[in-house]
C-alpha cells in the first residue's frame, strides 16, 4: 500500500500518466480500495510468456474478484450503498473480461504497478536533487512509444474481448431465433388437432411465441449497440494505431534515413535501427490483430443482418485498417547499406530509364537471428549510363542518380500483395579519378541539405554558412578519425576564403548565405580551383599523410600568410608553424622567424620524405609555434638512423636542404653557421647578415618562397626520372 500511498502525491504532469494507466481495463477504484493486496501479491513471479503459467493467473484473478466482492460486502450505510454497487460491478466486469485470458490481468497489472514505481521514483529524484537533469528528450520519446504500444495492446484486448461477447451473443440469439421458427412451425400444425385441444395449445404457443419475439426484438436493438460501440471502440484504437505509426514511420524512421544520409558525409553511423524494428513489428502485430477482429465483425454482420449502418461502418474500417498496414509495408522497405538491395534498375531524378545493371535480381531471404527480410546483391554491376542534356554551367559531376530497389510479396495468405519500392542516396557516375573531387562536392551538398519527403534530388541552391561549417566539419572528423574538429579561427579563415572577406569576426558570417556555385562551380579570386577543391585537397592531404600531426596539435593549417607573419614576429628565432597553401591544392608549407614560406609540400612530396624527416633536417628550424621545441613533437615520427654498411655498401639516404642558405661544409667536415643555429632577427634588412636579399623572382605566384631549381634533390625526384640524382649524403661513400 506505501506504493500507493506516494502515487496519490504525484503532481502535475506524474499525476496525469499514473491516472492514465487506468481505465475500463482496470478501474483506479479497484487499484485503490485493494491496494494493500494489490501489493502484496507476487505478479512478477508469474511468467507471461509461458502458457503453463495460465493456471496460476486464473488463481489471482480468482482472488482478486473474491477480495473486491469481499469489499464490496463490507460497505454498508446509506453512504457505501452506491460504492458496493460499483465494486460488485467491477468484479464481475473483471471476470468477464480476464476469465478467458488471466495472464492479461497480470501483464496489465503489472505493467501499471512498474510504473507507478518509477513515477514515484522520478519524482523522489526531483525534489531530492535540483541538480539532477530530466531525461533526455531521446529517452522521453522512446518511452512515450512503448506506453503507448501498451494502450494499444489493453485496447486491442479489450475489443477482443467485447467481439467475443458480441459472438457469444449472437449465438444465443441465432438459437432463440430458430426456437420461434420451431414455435411457429409448430403452430401451422394445429390446423389437424380437435377444436378444443388446437385452442389450448394455440394459446400456449402464442404465449411462448409473444416472449420469445419480445426478447428478440430486445437482443437484436442490444447485438446492434454491441456492434455499433464495438465500431466506435476500433475507431479509436485505428485512431491511435495512425497516431503511432506516424511518430515511428514520420519522425523516428526519417530521422534514422537522415542520420545514415549524414553518415555518408562522416556522421556516426547510424545505430537504432533494430529498435525501429521492433517497434514496426509491434505494429505490424497489433495492426493484423486489430484487421482481423474487424474481418471478424463482418463475418457476423453477414451472418445476421440487421438494420442499421453497421455494413458501411465495417467496410470504413477495414478500408482504413488496410490503408494503415499497407503504409507500414511500404514505407518499411528500406536501405541498411547505401545502395543495396532487391531488384533495381538505375533511374534519373524523373523516374525515366537512363541505365542497365548486370546481376540485379536477387532472392530475399529470412534471417531468424535479426527477424529480417533482406536481399543482398554481391555482384552488382553498373554496365552502362545514359547522361541527360546538361545546361549552363552543370557538369557531368553534379548530374545525381538513383539506384531503384523493388519487390513483391504478400501476407494473410496472399490475403494482401504489396509491390514496394524504394530509392537509394544520390550516386554520381564518374569515368575517371579526376572526377572524383567534383562528385564528392554534389554527394556532401545532397547529404547535408536535403529535406525530408523532397523531389528527389531537389536541394537548396543556398544555405547558411553556418550549415556548411558543420557539414565540412563533420567530414574533416570523419576523415581525421579524431575529435578534432575545425575550431572557429578555422571556420573565420574558410569565410574569409569562401567570401574574399578581411573580417576576423565570426558573427559577420553567421548570417550569410553561400551558394552551390559559390561552393564548388566558380573558381576563386585569382585561382584556378574552387572553394571545395582546395578544402577537399586538404583532406586528402592531411588524410594520407598529415593525420597524427592535426590529431597531435602540431598543424595549425588554416592560418594565411600575413597572420603567420603577425604571430611569428613576436616570437623567437627559429620558430616556425605549418600551414595549407592557398595557391595549391592539397600543399602545405613551413613559414618561420624570417617569415618564409617554402614551395608548399604536396602528396608527392611526402611520398619521398615525410614531413617529420623534413623538419628533422632544416637545423634552423627549433621551435613548433609557440614554444614547443620540434623534437618533442616530431622526434617520435622520425626515420630511423640507417643500418651500418652491408657487404661493403652504405645505403645513401636523401635529405632536405636548403641550398641557397647553406654554405658546402669545410674540409673538416663542421656544419655551416645555418644549419646549427636560428635565424637571425629581421625586424629591419640590414639585420640579415649572412643570408642573402630574397628576389622578386624567387617568390612564387602566392607569394611563397620559389626554391623549385634551388631545393633538395628529393623535391625533384619525378621531375628528373632517371637522370644522375645528386644526394647530401648521411656518410662519405664506400669504395666500390
Amino acid at each position: 500500500m506505501a506504493m500507493w500511498i506516494q502515487a496519490q502525491q504525484l503532481q502535475g504532469e506524474a499525476l496525469h500518466q499514473m491516472q492514465a494507466l487506468y481505465g475500463q481495463h482496470f478501474p483506479i477504484e479497484v487499484r485503490h480500495y485493494l491496494a494493500q493486496w494489490i501489493e502484496c501479491q507476487l505478479w512478477d513471479s508469474v511468467e507471461l510468456d509461458n502458457q503453463a503459467e495460465e493456471a496460476k493467473a486464473k488463481r489471482l484473478l480468482d482472488n482478486l474478484v473474491a477480495e473486491l466482492q469481499k469489499k464490496a460486502q463490507l460497505q454498508g450505510g446509506e453512504d457505501g450503498f452506491l460504492l458496493k454497487i460499483k465494486l460488485g460491478h467491477y468484479a464481475n466486469q473483471l471476470k468477464s473480461t480476464y476469465d478467458r485470458c488471466p495472464l492479461e490481468l497480470v501483464r496489465c497489472i503489472k505493467h501499471i504497478l512498474h510504473s507507478e514505481q518509477r513515477l514515484v521514483q522520478e519524482a523522489t529524484n526531483a525534489s531530492t536533487s535540483s541538480g539532477v537533469q530530466a531525461m533526455d528528450s531521446l529517452s522521453q520519446r522512446h518511452q512515450q512509444i512503448n506506453q503507448a504500444f501498451e494502450e494499444l495492446r489493453l485496447a486491442t484486448q479489450e475489443t477482443e474481448n467485447e467481439l467475443r461477447k458480441l459472438q457469444h451473443s449472437q449465438e444465443y440469439f441465432i438459437i432463440q431465433y430458430q426456437e420461434n421458427l420451431r414455435i411457429q412451425a409448430q403452430l401451422s400444425s394445429l390446423s389437424s388437432l380437435p377444436p378444443a385441444e388446437r385452442t389450448q395449445r394455440e394459446t400456449t404457443l402464442q404465449t411462448k411465441r409473444a416472449t420469445v419475439e419480445a426478447w428478440l426484438t430486445r437482443e437484436a436493438s442490444t447485438l446492434q449497440k454491441y456492434r455499433l460501440d464495438l465500431s466506435e471502440q476500433h475507431q479509436k484504437t485505428l485512431s491511435l494505431l495512425r497516431k503511432q505509426q506516424t511518430l515511428i514511420l514520420d519522425e523516428e524512421l526519417i530521422q534514422w534515413k537522415r542520420r545514415q544520409q549524414l553518415a555518408g558525409n562522416g556522421g556516426p553511423h547510424e545505430g537504432g535501427l533494430d529498435v525501429l524494428q521492433s517497434w514496426c513489428e509491434k505494429l505490424a502485430d497489433l495492426i493484423w490483430q486489430n484487421r482481423q477482429q474487424i474481418r471478424r465483425c463482418e463475418h457476423l454482420t453477414q451472418q445476421l443482418p440487421l438494420p442499421g449502418p453497421m455494413e458501411e461502418l465495417l467496410s470504413k474500417l477495414n478500408a482504413d485498417i488496410t490503408d494503415i498496414i499497407s503504409a507500414l509495408v511500404t514505407s518499411t522497405f528500406i536501405i541498411e547499406k547505401q545502395p543495396p538491395q532487391v531488384k533495381a534498375v538505375i533511374v534519373r531524378a524523373h523516374a525515366s530509364i537512363s541505365g542497365e545493371i548486370l546481376n540485379n535480381n536477387c532472392v530475399m531471404e529470412y534471417h531468424q537471428a535479426t527477424g529480417t527480410l533482406s536481399a543482398h546483391f554481391r555482384n552488382m554491376s553498373l554496365k552502362r549510363i545514359k547522361r541527360s542534356d546538361r545546361r549552363g554551367a552543370e557538369s557531368v559531376t553534379e548530374e545525381k542518380f538513383t539506384v531503384l530497389f523493388e519487390s513483391q510479396f504478400s501476407v494473410g495468405g496472399n490475403e494482401l500483395v504489396f509491390h514496394v519500392k524504394t530509392l537509394s542516396l544520390p550516386v554520381v557516375v564518374i569515368v575517371h579519378g579526376s572526377q572524383d573531387n567534383n562528385a564528392t562536392a554534389t554527394v556532401l551538398w545532397d547529404n547535408a541539405f536535403a529535406e525530408p519527403g523532397r523531389v528527389p534530388f531537389i536541394v537548396p541552391d543556398k544555405v547558411q554558412w553556418p550549415q556548411l561549417c558543420e557539414a565540412l566539419d563533420m567530414k574533416y572528423k570523419a576523415e581525421m578519425h579524431s575529435g578534432r574538429g575545425l575550431s572557429e579561427d578555422n571556420m573565420v579563415f574558410l569565410a574569409q576564403k569562401a567570401f574574399t572577406s578581411s573580417s576576423n569576426n565570426p558573427e559577420d558570417f553567421r548570417n550569410m548565405t553561400i551558394s552551390w556555385a559559390q561552393f564548388n562551380r566558380e573558381s576563386l579570386p585569382g585561382r584556378n580551383f574552387t572553394f571545395w577543391q582546395w578544402f577537399d585537397g586538404v583532406v586528402e592531404l592531411m588524410k594520407k599523410h598529415l593525420k597524427p600531426h592535426w590529431n597531435d596539435g602540431a598543424i595549425l593549417g588554416f592560418v594565411n600568410k600575413q597572420q603567420a607573419q603577425d604571430m611569428l614576429l613576436s616570437k623567437p628565432n627559429g620558430t616556425f608553424l605549418l600551414r595549407f597553401s592557398d595557391s595549391e591544392i592539397g600543399g602545405i608549407t613551413i613559414a618561420w622567424r624570417l617569415v618564409w614560406n617554402l614551395l608548399p609540400y604536396t602528396t608527392k612530396d611526402f611520398s619521398i620524405r615525410s614531413l617529420a624527416d623534413r623538419i628533422s633536417d632544416l637545423n634552423h628550424l627549433l621551435f613548433l609555434y609557440p614554444d614547443r621545441p620540434k623534437g618533442e613533437v616530431f622526434a617520435k615520427y622520425y626515420t630511423p638512423p640507417l643500418s651500418k654498411a652491408v657487404d661493403g655498401y652504405v645505403k645513401p639516404q636523401i635529405k632536405q636542404v636548403v641550398p641557397e642558405f647553406t654554405n658546402p661544409e669545410p674540409s673538416g667536415g663542421t656544419p655551416t653557421f645555418m644549419d646549427q643555429t636560428a635565424s637571425p632577427s629581421v625586424s629591419h634588412p640590414n639585420n640579415f647578415g649572412v643570408y642573402p636579399s630574397m628576389s622578386d623572382t624567387m617568390l612564387d605566384a602566392d607569394g611563397d618562397f620559389d626554391l623549385e631549381d634551388t631545393m633538395d634533390v628529393a623535391r625533384h625526384v619525378e621531375e628528373l626520372l632517371r637522370r644522375p640524382m645528386v644526394n647530401q649524403w648521411t656518410s662519405p661513400p664506400s669504395g666500390t
